[in-house]
């Protein structure tokens, strides 16, 4: 509960971080974990309070794309919204790094609300953020070309780990950015051969 005590909505409620932390379950997960799936009914809110969570959507046809991240102290605004009008998820929730996650039941989010205007400070706060961040997503799709998503795919991973060199498969990457496996071998050999970074056996190092 430390990440969540340092953010300024709970930290001006010490209140509303107790009652937090009363209904929570705790949960922890490995990376590769898969704790919420498209088409699932949502019955509790997820609050990451260590490690990193990635929200992806699939189409019919088995193409992924990468929507946002989910770091330590941050929830789910689609699962917010979702459990809020009793709706199944549009999105699908997986570990990138190992994690504690704080599920909170869907009937105390709606109490919270009315309770706490910190809650629902926090809770338009990360709305604004997954916003901006979806428009990003619009802009890059529309605008920007493949190896420039890669490049800046890359950069982001290694910001949010805190480690140049990341365990992941071209066919990881590929799914993230809803392109093909052979477009990503080769725009990263490209990215070898111009010195940006190095590849390895199921890793990659950002140089």
């Amino acid at each position: 509960m430390d990440t969540l005590a340092q953010i300024a909505e709970f930290k001006s409620s010490p209140q509303l971080l107790e009652k937090l932390q009363q209904f929570s379950i705790k949960k922890n997960y490995a990376a590769g974990d898969v704790i919420l799936n498209e088409n699932s009914h949502i019955r509790s809110i997820p609050i990451v309070t260590k490690g990193t969570l990635k929200v992806i959507r699939t189409e019919e046809d088995g193409r992924e794309i990468l929507l946002y991240y989910i770091k330590a102290g941050e929830s789910c605004i689609m699962s917010f919204l979702g459990g809020l009008h009793n709706e199944t998820s549009k999105v699908k929730a997986e570990v990138e790094e190992d994690a504690e996650i704080l599920f909170l039941p869907v009937d105390k989010v709606s109490i919270f609300i009315k309770e706490y205007p910190q809650w629902l400070d926090y809770i338009f706060r990360l709305y604004h953020k997954r916003f901006e961040e979806l428009l990003d997503i619009v802009n890059a799709i529309a605008f920007k070309k493949v190896d420039e998503r890669l490049l800046a795919l890359l950069h982001k991973k290694k910001s949010l780990t805190g480690n140049e060199t990341l365990q992941i498969t071209h066919e990881q990457l590929a799914n993230e950015l809803g392109t093909a496996r052979v477009v990503v071998s080769r725009l990263l050999k490209q990215l070898e051969d111009s010195g940006q970074v190095q590849l390895g056996r199921n890793k990659i190092v950002v140089l």
